[in-house]
């Protein structure tokens, strides 16, 4: 594989091009990024993190990237036109939510993400400290039924640790998707990276077989299983390591070593 099989680059975020505990990218990424587009390669972020974060966080290359949203449920073009979106049923939102909210013994916060704002309902547990950190736009509300227009995703933040709750809300929501998306949050939507990789390749009018695509964890699995060259981080859990042969402890140095004629 060279760049000329390349089309579009969709990487992950947490853990990914932002390693643990990180607040901000690489400098690295940003002349790769410009310099992808100047080859014919479109790049695209693809986060659970709302557009209004992603836009905050690519800032300087902000008019050089197509945007991945809440998991693959909202899809943005560079001057922020939106491109394709997945809602939930409302009833079923609401349930999620309130069975969230209810059923975590008080140590868990909810979101319910709209098109571009999220709606959390906190107990002070850091949840919407953190999300105002990362500049998403976020309104409190005290019940899911304040939500004003259409869901698109629902999530849990467990500041002790989302892995310990798995058992509890991943069976019973599975047919929401359900999925660990990083250390604290679980996710349940209509959509996932895959579907947004999908629907990424209609309007670009390629093949996902043209889509080179970077991940970590398992809320990035249907994005790796649905490109043509999925690399996972090295720092993954070891099922995942065994599932995707192609591995890069830095997507920057992947990127520059195709940038510059490798064979990977």
């Amino acid at each position: 594989m060279n760049l000329s099989d390349i089309r579009l680059v969709c990487s992950d975020l947490d853990g990914t091009l932002l390693p643990n505990m990180s607040n901000g990218l690489s400098d690295e990424i940003f002349p790769i990024i410009r310099e992808l587009k100047a080859r014919g390669v479109q790049f695209c972020p693809a986060s659970g993190r709302q557009f209004a974060s992603l836009q905050r966080l690519f800032a300087p290359v902000v008019e050089d990237c197509l945007f991945m949203c809440d998991n693959g449920a909202v899809l943005f073009d560079a001057q922020g036109k939106l491109l394709a979106k997945t809602t939930m049923p409302r009833a079923l939102a609401m349930e999620i939510a309130h069975d969230f909210w209810e059923g975590c013994d008080g140590q868990g916060e909810v979101t319910l993400s709209g098109e571009n704002t999220l709606y959390v309902m906190s107990r002070r547990l850091g949840g919407l400290e953190a999300l105002n950190a990362v500049g998403s736009r976020c309104v409190p509300i005290t019940a899911p039924e304040q939500v004003p227009e259409e869901i698109v995703k629902v999530s849990i933040y467990l500041p002790g640790g989302a892995l310990a709750w798995s058992e509890r809300f991943v069976p019973r929501w599975a047919h929401a998707n359900a999925t660990l998306a990083g250390p604290c949050w679980i996710d349940t939507t209509f959509s996932n990276k895959g579907t947004g990789v999908e629907a990424l390749c209609r309007v670009l009018n390629i093949r996902p077989e043209q889509v080179l695509a970077f991940g970590d964890n398992y809320n990035d699995q249907p994005m790796l299983d649905a490109v043509g060259w999925p690399f996972i981080m090295e720092t993954a859990h070891p099922p995942l390591r065994v599932r995707y042969p192609r591995r890069t402890r830095r997507p920057e140095d992947t990127l520059r070593a195709l940038l510059d004629g490798a064979e990977l």
